[in-house]
């Protein structure tokens, strides 16, 4: 289990690491009938921490990197169940040498219109999981009160010479997916 801020080595202390399923998931309350819609995104960025195109940003109506390293798999539309609610394929030693980091984000699909945050979503979290084993590498449970937020930066994979690591954010945002979009260089 990290800790907000905590890093983490994927690749050092886990030889011929490839493929990583990254999994987030949450739990909603449901207010005054109003479903809500979560959904991850997952920027690839460059060396100035933008996204070298649009087609950089995988998420549901984008569901494969240019690279073919980063898959996205699927829209849970009502977070219902146990487990991951939304789960992203990465392989590694696909992923092109001009992107540097990996960011997972979390939206509230009109979370401004519903008056909805994720002040209202409990036991909400991302994992990394080793997919040639299935063993759970890391868990960061996103457990601070968010209700001023609409977004959630949950964490980030990054290179690190030739390493990969993991950084647990746990940053709550104020910004809807087009922000986060323009933040990173996207239009």
């Amino acid at each position: 289990m990290l800790a907000k801020g905590q890093k983490l080595d994927l690749t050092k202390n886990n030889a011929g690491l490839d493929f990583l399923k990254v999994g987030l998931g949450w739990d909603t309350n449901q207010l005054q009938g109003q479903s809500y819609d979560l959904d991850a995104e997952v920027f690839l960025l460059g060396q100035t921490n933008t996204v070298p195109s649009s087609s950089h940003i995988v998420f549901y109506n984008n569901l494969v990197s240019p690279d073919g390293s980063t898959r996205y798999k699927g829209d849970n539309r009502d977070g219902q169940g146990s487990g991951d609610d939304e789960t992203v394929e990465i392989q590694l030693s696909r992923v092109s040498l001009d992107i540097q980091k990996i960011v997972f984000t979390v939206t509230i699909d009109e979370a401004i219109r519903k008056n909805q945050n994720f002040g209202q979503v409990s036991n909400a979290y991302i994992r990394i999981v080793n997919q040639a084993n299935g063993a759970e590498i890391c868990r960061f449970d996103l457990s601070e009160d968010y209700s001023t937020s609409i977004s959630i930066l949950a964490g980030e994979v990054y290179r690190h010479g030739n390493e990969w690591k993991f950084n647990a954010v746990g940053t709550g945002l104020t910004l809807d997916l087009a922000g986060i979009c323009a933040h990173y260089g996207a239009m």
